[in-house]
């Protein structure tokens, strides 16, 4: 008996659709509909009025279910639009022309953090990429030695978006302290379906989004910073919700607020943090525990399906080194997966990886078998032609 497929008649989409690609964009819960149009409502009734009434403490609000998924506690998280903004918020944190000016991201990092990365060249950053020996993985030495006395920051995806590659955040952190750098952990790929406590692992500061695993839609990011270090730092990318008086609307120099409102920027994105709200509300009720059970049950049986059907596999089949998703390598992959989409089987491709599926707790066995059924069937069609 699998209890998680209860949940189904939440998501629409599955109905008629099956949903592999959770890890690229999460179903909708039925549910968003109505949070969507109460902000149409409250906006409508309320005008002015729900700032004061809810809107403004939203950022931190919503960013408290967030805290519980990914181990921290009320008031440590807060929302912004996407994980670029919280990026460059954290680097701004920190001097570059320094003699510890260098930043040590991992080669298995998602582009948009790199680009962020690499932007700070000009401002005297020193940018050392860790590369992967294959583009799928990265040994830990390989990281514990770039990090050195010298480095300020390090920035690693906990989960690797193309392979689904699980690092070693622990080792890392622990690597980073002993020479007084800092580590911002992306959580992208792993928090909804990958057991993380940010406060255990000691992590300075955590980002992530909702698009993915916590089905809460585009435009809610958040970010985590260790709260022991929020007097230190002093973001150069800000805005007036940062300012310990902010309806003062004081010139000069921002007196920043104590508590995580430091960390926020501009006017937030309402409408989005709406959105975003149900997915987090159904995945701490059925808990990330029970997920990632399911998940790796799920991983395996694609592993041995695809052994099968004499399909490559590029992910990792060690469980403890594999996220929630299985990577396949078939000929022309990209047009197999739009093929597939044509069938109503959604999943994605990636260059150099391969085809991208993904079960989460809503998915049933049978999809799986259905799946991967019907990639062998068009990878033999393309193969006669």
């Amino acid at each position: 008996m699998d209890d998680l497929l209860e949940w189904r008649k939440e998501f629409p989409i599955l109905e008629k659709t099956t949903y592999l690609i959770s890890h690229s964009l999460g179903a909708m819960p039925r549910r968003t509909a109505d949070a969507l149009q109460e902000f149409a409502e409250v906006w409508a009734s309320r005008g002015i009025r729900a700032w004061e009434e809810g809107w403004w403490e939203m950022p931190v609000t919503i960013g408290n279910l967030i805290a519980s998924i990914i181990g921290a506690g009320p008031g440590e998280v807060v929302m912004h639009q996407n994980v670029s903004v919280c990026q460059s918020l954290v680097t701004s944190c920190f001097d570059w022309s320094g003699v510890r000016n260098k930043l040590v991201t991992d080669g298995l990092n998602f582009p948009s953090n790199d680009y962020i990365h690499y932007g700070l060249e000009r401002q005297g950053a020193r940018v050392s990429q860790v590369a992967s020996p294959d583009g799928m993985t990265l040994p830990i030495g390989l990281m514990l030695n770039a990090i050195d006395e010298q480095t300020q920051l390090v920035s690693v995806s906990h989960v690797a978006f193309r392979s689904s590659f699980v690092q070693d955040l622990h080792a890392i952190i622990q690597r980073a302290h002993e020479v007084g750098a800092f580590v911002v952990a992306d959580l992208y790929q792993s928090a909804g379906t990958l057991p993380v406590n940010v406060r255990a692992l000691g992590v300075d500061f955590a980002t992530g989004g909702s698009v993915k695993w916590l089905c809460g839609g585009p435009g809610a990011g958040y970010l985590y910073v260790r709260p022991d270090l929020r007097a230190r730092l002093r973001p150069a990318a800000t805005g007036w919700m940062a300012h310990r008086r902010p309806f003062e609307f004081e010139s000069g120099p921002i007196d920043f607020a104590d508590d995580a409102f430091r960390f926020l920027n501009g006017t937030p994105a309402i409408p989005a943090l709406y959105s975003a709200r149900s997915g987090y509300e159904i995945v701490n009720q059925i808990g990330v525990a029970a997920i990632r059970a399911k998940s790796l049950r799920q991983t395996q049986r694609l592993i041995e399906l695809a052994d099968e059907a004499s399909l490559p596999v590029r992910s990792c089949r060690n469980p403890q080194t594999r996220g929630g998703v299985v990577v396949i390598d078939v000929p022309n992959g990209d047009q197999v997966a739009r093929e597939l989409a044509r069938r109503e089987v959604l999943v994605d491709y990636r260059p150099n990886a391969g085809i991208r599926i993904a079960p989460h707790f809503y998915t049933a066995d049978d999809e799986l078998d259905y799946a991967i059924a019907e990639m062998v069937s068009i990878a033999n069609v393309q193969g006669r032609e």
